[in-house]
């Protein structure tokens, strides 16, 4: 497995393919961007050596399997939803412009998540002008 930032992996399936996976319903910080790297570290402790179930129904512009990635731990709680976790963690927004390909429970927890994230100023959260990674790639393009 391999962790390219705060909202996309590469997975192998069983027969070793690798899949580029971008978590569905997030939009992390880019590398270079203010908590990049903290995101980007928070989803491989989240994933890194786990077996994971991707839920998914698309893939990108990009190739990628849009999904939600689903980690197997042997901890309570587990499967732990990856996107979610960031979320919580303020790794990540909540990426309304796709809200719609979301279920109404999973649109429902991930709004609360980054609410209550920058409601407690966790994680990226704690700058005082956050940008979002959508108006971040606008501007350094």
């Amino acid at each position: 497995m391999g962790i390219s930032d705060g909202d996309t992996i590469t997975i192998l399936d069983a027969e070793n393919r690798q899949h580029k996976i971008r978590l569905s319903g997030i939009d992390a910080p880019e590398k270079a961007q203010a908590f990049g790297n903290r995101a980007r570290q928070h989803l491989a402790r989240l994933a890194f050596g786990m077996s994971v179930t991707v839920e998914w129904r698309k893939h990108d512009k990009y190739g990628r399997i849009v999904g939600k990635v689903l980690a197997n731990c042997e901890q309570p709680g587990c499967p732990r939803d990856a996107g979610l976790e960031q979320l919580n963690a303020g790794m990540a927004w909540w990426y309304r412009k796709y809200a719609g390909e979301q279920s109404p429970e999973d649109r429902e927890r991930y709004e609360k998540a980054e609410r209550t994230a920058r409601d407690g100023k966790i994680g990226l959260w704690r700058d005082p002008n956050p940008v979002p990674p959508w108006d971040w790639r606008k501007q350094n393009k």
